[in-house]
């Protein structure tokens, strides 16, 4: 049986797939082992309102500070004009992970740029 030799290119493709693979395993391992335990910690921003066809609609961009991720988040955001509230809306986020950012909008019929916005997380749940 004759015996096959690599030649040099084969090895070069070798040392570069085995660097590869080797990188990302220890990347893995090093962000699974130095990962905290802190629950969601959960930041709602609100945009500028924006004028649309039919309605006003407001950006909101929900940050997780935590390490764990947050499942089922609702966020409720209200429109009060002097003391009194005139319009609730709310915004769900299926999923957030660690450290992320998810951004949506929440609409209203009236002028949110006359008003004041308060926003606020109602709740979520633990994946």
């Amino acid at each position: 049986m004759k015996k096959i030799q690599k030649n040099w290119l084969e090895w070069v493709v070798f040392a570069v797939g085995l660097i590869l693979v080797a990188s990302t395993l220890g990347y893995l391992i090093y962000t699974g082992a130095s990962m905290g335990h802190d629950p969601p910690r959960l930041e709602v921003r609100l945009g500028i309102p924006e004028q649309r066809q039919f309605n006003f609609i407001v950006p909101v961009a929900v940050v997780n500070h935590g390490d764990e991720t947050a499942e089922g988040v609702r966020i409720e955001v209200v429109l009060e004009r002097g003391g009194e509230e005139k319009a609730r809306g709310e915004l769900d986020v299926a999923f957030l992970p660690r450290h992320a950012t998810r951004e949506g909008w929440v609409t209203f019929e009236q002028d949110p740029r006359t008003a004041q916005l308060k926003a606020r997380v109602l709740g979520y749940q633990k994946p």
